[in-house]
């Protein structure tokens, strides 16, 4: 029992619905805020160690076409290693297709680390991949640092190194991520 409020006084009165709700939803967002920060961080802290400069690799699209990162200096780069197995690879690869769209002077490269040209060319097509995918070599994996999926890599026009993060990463992220490459 409350020993400061004598026992016949009113109740104070009821705080309106709409502040209520208000300050409920403000509750919502800082936690929602506070989880986002927390996945940035966590994917950053996982992410690899990589060298300023961002490995050279050689590698094949499905298509057939020669893609070498060194020929892409100029441009950004984003580098996502991702399997056809991996749930997390599954629900991203719709914000780097938007994103892949709406930015055409950044390369967005997927690098596939599991399957045959054909299941791959299956997968990309049945997650609506609306970007080069590549099947990443078992040195291009290594180079990357890469042992966890997914993995995004940054990579600046002049061919460093911009960031890395590991784990699942959505369009706000990636566009964050992107900004200070360009």
């Amino acid at each position: 029992m409350d020993t400061d409020t004598p026992p016949d006084a009113p109740a104070p009165p009821e705080r309106p619905l709409w502040k209520r709700l208000l300050r409920s939803a403000a509750e919502w967002a800082g936690m929602l805020l506070l989880a986002a920060v927390a996945l940035v961080l966590v994917g950053r802290l996982r992410a690899p160690q990589l060298p300023d400069q961002a490995p050279d690799f050689d590698l094949v699209t499905l298509d057939g076409q020669q893609v070498q990162l060194s020929a892409l200096r100029g441009k950004p780069v984003v580098l996502n290693f991702w399997a056809t197995w991996c749930g997390p690879c599954r629900i991203e690869i719709p914000s780097f297709t938007s994103f892949a769209q709406d930015n055409p002077d950044v390369v967005v490269l997927g690098l596939a680390t599991d399957g045959t040209e054909a299941e791959l060319k299956v997968a990309a097509r049945s997650l609506g991949i609306g970007y080069p995918v590549l099947r990443a070599d078992p040195a291009t994996v290594q180079a990357y640092g890469v042992s966890t999926l997914p993995t995004t890599v940054v990579i600046d026009a002049e061919g460093r190194v911009h960031t890395a993060h590991t784990g699942i990463m959505l369009g706000p992220q990636l566009a964050l991520a992107v900004r200070g490459a360009r």
